[in-house]
Parts: C-alpha cells; sequence; structure tokens
C-alpha cells in the first residue's frame, strides 16, 4: 500500500522509482509461497478474488491466470501506480483504502493481503471490512511480516559489514515503527483470523535467506528511505554509501523478516 504524505504516512511510497524495483524482489521471493497457499485453498475458474494493497502487478496477474477469463481478480491500492495498466477483462483495479472505504460489494472467494496490515494503522478495521467481503465459503488469506521474530538482515554477524547491515535495518525499523507499523504483527494472525469468527484457521512462515532477491530488495529499501535515516540521525551518508557498496559484492548473506502466512474461512 501507499500513502501520499511522505512525512507522516506509509514510509515506502509507490510513487518513488525505487518501488517497482521492491515490488519485483517481493514477487521473486514470496510469489511462491503465496501462490502454493492460494492453490491449496482451491481457487480456480470463474471464482472472484480481492487482492487488497496490491502494489505491484504479479499477484493480481497469477490470480487472473486461475481465474480465468470467467472470473475476477479487483486489485486494490491507495496508489495504483503500478497496477493500473494491467486492467483488463478479468481485473480490475480501483483506488480503495481497506480500512477507511466500504468493502467492495459481490462478495468474494478469495481475499488476499500480502506485507499490508503490518503498515495500516487501523489493522482492526481492515480486518473486519476484509471479512465483511467474503463470501459464505470464502477464504481470506492473509500474509505479513514479523520483523522482531527475526530483526537482522545479517543474522551471522561475522565482521563489521554484517554489523553495519544490522544498524541499518535498525534504523529502518525505527522509521516504520514511528509511523504506526506493528513489527509484531505476523504472530498474531492465526489469533486475529479465529477472533473474526473464520473456521479452518492455518497458518506457516518462510524465512528466505541469501537469495539474490534479497540482495535487490536490500539496495531499492535503502535508496528509498535513505533521506529520512539520515535525516532522523540514524545513519550518515557515508554510512549508506558503505553499506550499499556492501550488498554490491554479494557476498553478506542478507535475510528478510519471516512472512507468516494464515488462512480461514467464512463459515458456508
Amino acid at each position: 500500500m501507499a500513502e501520499h504524505d511522505t512525512d507522516h504516512g506509509y514510509l515506502l511510497d509507490n510513487k518513488q522509482s525505487e518501488a517497482g524495483i521492491r515490488f519485483g524482489a517481493l514477487a521473486e521471493l514470496f510469489d511462491p509461497v503465496t501462490f502454493r497457499h492460494v492453490d491449496q485453498l482451491g481457487i480456480g475458474a470463474g471464482m472472484r478474488c480481492w487482492e487488497v494493497g496490491a502494489g505491484g502487478p504479479s499477484v493480481p496477474l497469477g490470480l487472473a491466470e486461475r481465474v480465468g477469463p470467467t472470473g475476477t481478480v479487483l486489485a486494490t491500492d491507495i496508489d495504483v501506480s503500478w497496477t493500473s495498466r494491467i486492467a483488463d477483462g478479468v481485473i480490475e483495479v480501483l483506488t480503495h483504502d481497506v480500512a477507511a472505504d466500504p468493502p467492495p460489494p459481490g462478495g468474494f472467494d478469495l481475499v488476499h493481503a500480502r506485507l499490508v496490515l503490518v503498515h495500516v494503522t487501523d489493522r482492526a478495521e481492515a480486518l473486519r471490512r476484509m471479512v465483511q467481503a467474503l463470501r459464505p465459503g470464502g477464504w481470506l488469506l492473509l500474509e505479513d511480516a514479523d520483523p522482531t521474530l527475526q530483526p537482522l538482515p545479517c543474522p551471522d554477524e561475522s565482521g563489521p559489514e554484517q554489523h553495519l547491515a544490522n544498524r541499518m535495518r535498525s534504523g529502518f525499523r525505527a522509521l516504520m515503527a514511528a509511523r504506526g507499523a506493528d513489527l509484531a504483527y505476523g504472530r498474531t494472525l492465526p489469533r486475529v483470523l479465529r477472533e473474526a469468527g473464520l473456521d479452518g484457521v492455518q497458518a506457516d512462515a518462510y524465512f528466505p535467506i541469501t537469495s539474490p532477491a534479497c540482495a535487490v530488495l536490500e539496495d531499492a529499501t535503502v535508496r528509498q528511505v535513505r533521506h529520512h535515516l539520515t535525516g532522523q540521525g540514524l545513519a550518515t551518508d557515508e554510512e549508506i554509501d558503505r553499506h550499499l557498496a556492501n550488498v554490491a559484492t554479494g557476498q553478506l548473506d542478507l535475510a528478510t523478516g519471516p512472512m507468516i502466512s494464515a488462512w480461514g474461512r467464512r463459515r458456508p
């Protein structure tokens, strides 16, 4: 998701050029996990899907392949800069704030949000609206990060390069928390789905490490928040340049925070 107020809203604004690079890296890292779950839930031809906070195009396109020409995929975000061009007969793109706007009408067989609610201040209201949008028997699949479970980009802190990377990530987490992000939200997903009245709740987690996509994501993210890090005194320009040079060597075993996936079904 995005927020147009870059001083007080969503830290990783979709309008910045680095956002497209981040979306590509996130797709490489997490699309296989997302679609493993989607396929296990039986999402197929003729179904209606709502992709909440779509960000990039990869998940709406993957859902469209599964529902086919007789199905529909609604991709929403408060900034649709990266998805507007994929709208067609199956995919509809809509500017929408999941925590403030009424749920789209019609009912959905699948409502999915990935790495969205961790950034939404009113998570409970957003969740209520997503549950409300489900058809009887429909599935809600939430996937969110839990950086506090594993906060280090370099769990093997074997030298000064790794130490710098970990300090840089600490600054990034501080920026996110200051804007209302819940960095321990992922672990709560099974409970909040049960409390929302969904049946058959299950969950698992994925923790990528030492992937080229992790390095791409790290580089783009640091570049995107660079002025915030320096402006808040969390890092100097020299430290950021040194960290980006270290990332470029390909010698850092970079990780992301675990992404927890949880799913549950509305009673038929």
